[in-house]
């Protein structure tokens, strides 16, 4: 399996020299191509710092964050239009809050990262269609943020973080502002995400139901990796029953059952 994301001996430092935090601390991990991995951690266990850092809106103290698998690019050293280049080709960004423009509909919304790439429109208004298709969002696509269910925008938000095939796409809490019959839903579709495009998925979460959806969990504890565990062959219940396990160790609190 080739390497989209190689971590390697990441830290990160706030403050100042009089009164610094350490929020990484010396981080090492990979995620192959075509891998739905999720990272748990209590609240302050740097798992956000991490994924800022791996998105570009925070930057390492030390160490590398390297992308992609033919000629992978070292992002900690990108800056200026190559930075947003890398930004706006190889990463799709899926939020809690969804961050849709409320000022266009969610054809528009789902088209806007490929018009800035120029793409012509007839393969625009193709691609939108068929991705609207194949994540069950066809009829809201003449509609606007506020006439969509919290569902329905987060998979529009999905639409457009994958409509650019990114190499690599990035959940902050995507189920956080979801019911539980919408949160299920969409992790749902990013398994099928994860098997129709082979798009390799790299989703925070503190919720053990969600991480259970994922192929493998990464643990953060105190800013450091604590432990790993894959899915294997078990169920997604068998799954769940082991992440529950770590998260016991790890002290965390449990915001879902199954």
């Amino acid at each position: 399996m080739d390497t989209v994301l190689r971590i390697e001996k990441v830290e990160k430092y706030y403050g100042s020299k009089s009164g610094l935090t350490k929020a990484l601390d010396n981080i090492s991990f990979e995620v192959g191509s075509g891998e739905f991995t999720a990272i748990m951690g209590a609240s302050g266990s740097g798992k956000t710092t991490l994924l800022n850092c791996i998105s570009t809106i925070d930057r390492v103290t030390s160490g590398h964050i390297y992308v992609g698998n033919m000629s992978p690019c070292d992002i900690t050293k990108l800056k200026g239009n190559a930075l947003n280049k890398f930004r706006r080709e190889e990463l799709g960004f899926i939020f809690q809050e969804f961050n849709l423009l409320d000022t266009l509909t969610a054809y528009e919304n789902i088209a806007l990262a490929l018009s800035i790439q120029n793409v012509p429109v007839r393969e625009i208004k193709e691609r939108v269609e068929k991705m609207a298709e194949q994540l069950g969002i066809t009829e809201v696509l003449s509609k606007y943020p506020y006439q969509m269910s919290g569902g329905q925008k987060q998979r529009v938000a999905a639409a457009r973080a994958m409509i650019t095939l990114p190499k690599l796409v990035l959940a902050d809490e995507p189920t956080g502002a979801l019911d539980s019959k919408s949160a299920r839903q969409l992790l749902e579709m990013f398994c099928h995400l994860n098997d129709w495009f082979a798009a390799t998925i790299l989703m925070v979460t503190h919720d053990p139901f969600s991480a259970s959806y994922a192929g493998r969990v990464l643990f953060i504890k105190d800013g450091k990796l604590f432990h790993e565990i894959d899915k294997g062959g078990d169920t997604r219940k068998q799954f769940f029953e082991k992440i529950m396990d770590v998260v016991t160790l790890l002290g965390g609190d449990v915001s879902d059952a199954l």
